[in-house]
């Protein structure tokens, strides 16, 4: 049973190294990232917390990302690779399991699902992707529904792809890797951190989550999951008053609060 933030402990908000969280509708609000959600991100850079969105978000976007927002590393494309700064060049941490041919298996899961799902269609970003294929059902409008992300989601399994949805793409791959294990990847062979469960929260807002609230202890949602709850086996630990970006920053400042 998820409780609500404010209820987080000193000593919980003590033990917090490191931040991950998700992007869209998590740090955002509205599609936009808002100056309270950037502000938030810089508070905990300048607390010295390394922040590592995880995203399932092209890789493109996350280049510019590592290089302009303030933090210390990015997973993106659903796990396949995660960027970082060493040295003052960003580097690429690639997961073993991707598969060099991704898009063109995938423009067969395109086809089919664009064929079999009326009014579905492939993801503006889709240019700065390079690993996953991403269709769009409440990005850009006219939006389809929940039920129409699921039959889109069966497609891409029943060819043999990996598929999630987020609250606004159903983005689908060919390979062995997820959001988690490279964020565990990230944070043990890059970061040194060989206990990162007990030393990181997550934070996030949709079912596809589910993996990273179930493995860490300490993870955190906004608001607007509130209508998928049901939908989740695995809920999160806590549960902010906000949504979005607002959610995410009333998070930040009580964990740094309560850290003193």
């Amino acid at each position: 049973m998820s409780k609500p933030i404010k209820e987080l402990t000193i000593s919980t908000a003590n033990s917090i190294k490191y931040v991950l969280c998700d992007i869209d509708d998590t740090l955002t609000t509205g599609g936009k990232l808002t100056a309270e959600a950037y502000s938030a991100l810089w508070e905990l850079h300048n607390a010295g917390i390394p922040v590592v969105p995880v995203t399932g978000r092209p890789a493109g976007w996350c280049d510019m990302i590592i290089r302009e927002w303030p933090v210390s590393g990015v997973v993106g494309e659903n796990g396949a690779f995660a960027f970082y700064m060493s040295g003052g060049h960003v580097q690429t941490l690639l997961h073993p399991e991707t598969v060099t041919d991704a898009q063109a298996r995938l423009e067969k899961v395109r086809d089919r699902v664009l064929s079999e799902v009326e009014g579905s269609r492939v993801a503006r970003d889709q240019f700065s992707r390079i690993y996953d294929l991403a269709i769009d059902f409440r990005e850009d409008p006219p939006y389809l529904t929940y039920d129409d992300a699921k039959r889109i989601r069966d497609i891409c399994v029943s060819m043999g792809a990996e598929a999630k949805i987020s609250s606004i793409h159903v983005n689908t791959w060919f390979g062995n890797y997820d959001k988690l294990s490279m964020s565990l990847m990230l944070l043990k062979d890059v970061f040194g951190e060989q206990d990162p469960e007990s030393s990181s929260i997550f934070f996030g807002d949709s079912p596809n989550d589910e993996p990273m609230f179930e493995h860490f202890p300490i993870t955190c949602a906004v608001a607007n999951i509130l209508p998928f709850m049901d939908e989740i086996k695995y809920p999160p630990t806590y549960i902010t008053e906000a949504e979005g970006g607002a959610g995410f920053t009333e998070a930040v400042r009580l964990i740094l609060l309560k850290r003193g």
